[in-house]
């Protein structure tokens, strides 16, 4: 089975209501949370210099800090529902998700968390999907939980609906758009109840009360990718969600699956599209065993710091920060091309964008692609 690292992280009370503030301050996003912390060495350090920081970035007013009130009565309120709020590292903590680089500082977590150690494959597809799809979700999912795996998926209607119901004995996570109070959709409610009471398990990084938005479902949709070891998209059009998931998966290193459907099928031409591109086709769940197998082995060990990543500058020069400014514009720019432009060392490119970012002036991209508002 999965070798896993023991849990190595244990937040204190002060340090889980800092993590908190941070996070659900104004424009700061889980690589924003890493950057200052990494930087600062604490959240409550960080937190002191946001005003700071975004002034440098140009902002016109500061930001809004969450107040230690306002966290509080977030971290009491999840408690109340049964949710943990959980850091990278903590137990019950999925291990993979904590690799990816914007892993969720914290993770409410909900239900028995030992479901969250084990070793996970995404199921995804279509909300309207067709009665094959539906039959082979089940299928899949049910063997692949008899083999040790918990599945993740979305709660979504369809194929996500057809692989949380079959495993609920074997481990299924439901992955949340929304809060743990607001699920998606609203007939679903049913559904995740069995879920938690059975056994299994639901995790979110969005706030009690949040009801999801059209921009929340790719956010969500790299959590499902980022818990697993593998993706197995079973049917999915052209410009579906699961298409985004699957490049999430590839974008982390994580195994990308496929079921051929008919070219007559408008349902399978996204699954058909992955295959093409290199996905591994799948047509029972021997084939995703078989792959995955070889990094099972392997022990997950989170990252403490940034790797390689240099540390931030004190306050960039001006001309140094008009350098950068001027070669960023509303098309995305990857980070790494950014600094060979610029000329100028990667510790002020990398302070420059925390500050626009701050600033409510930057917007992140996947694959490291960057772009001024």
């Amino acid at each position: 089975m999965d070798t896993t690292t023991p849990a190595t992280t244990r937040l204190t009370d002060a340090q889980r209501i800092d993590w908190m503030r941070l996070i659900r301050s104004d424009n700061v996003g889980p690589r924003t949370f890493r950057s200052l912390v990494n930087h600062f060495g604490s959240a409550h350090a960080a937190l002191e210099r946001l005003p700071h920081l975004a002034q440098r970035g140009g902002a016109s007013k500061a930001g809004r800090i969450c107040t230690q009130a306002d966290a509080e009565r977030e971290i009491d309120s999840s408690r109340r529902m049964g949710v943990a709020l959980l850091a990278p590292g903590e137990y019950g903590y999925p291990p993979r998700l904590a690799l990816i680089d914007d892993a969720p500082p914290l993770l409410g977590v909900r239900g028995v968390l030992n479901v969250q150690t084990q070793p996970m494959i995404g199921i995804v597809g279509s909300r309207n999907a067709s009665g094959a799809g539906l039959k082979f979700a089940q299928t899949i999912a049910r063997d692949l939980g008899s083999a040790g795996f918990a599945i993740a998926s979305g709660l979504a209607r369809g194929i996500d609906q057809a692989a949380h119901r079959v495993t609920l004995d074997t481990g299924t996570v439901a992955v949340l758009a929304g809060g743990h109070d607001k699920i998606y959709p609203a007939e679903h409610e049913d559904l995740l109840l069995e879920i938690i009471q059975q056994g299994s398990g639901a995790i979110s990084e969005m706030p009690l009360g949040h009801g999801p938005r059209a921009r929340d479902f790719p956010r969500r949709n790299r959590l499902i990718s980022g818990v697993a070891l593998g993706v197995i998209v079973v049917e999915a059009a052209h410009r579906s969600g699961s298409l985004i998931t699957a490049r999430f998966a590839n974008e982390q290193g994580r195994e990308v699956f496929a079921v051929p459907g008919s070219p007559l099928d408008p349902r399978a031409a996204g699954t058909n599209d992955l295959i093409k591109q290199g996905a591994t086709l799948v047509t029972e769940a021997a084939d995703v065993i078989n792959a995955v197998q070889p990094i099972m082995g392997r022990p997950v060990e989170l990252p403490i710091a940034e790797a390689g990543d240099p540390p931030l500058d004190n306050e960039p020069h001006a001309d140094e920060r008009e350098r950068v400014i001027t070669l960023l514009g509303p098309s995305p720019i990857g980070i790494d091309d950014l600094i060979r432009m610029t000329d100028v060392s990667a510790a002020v490119v990398r302070t420059v964008l925390l500050e626009l970012e701050l600033a409510g002036r930057l917007e992140r991209h996947g694959g490291g692609m960057i772009c001024l508002l």
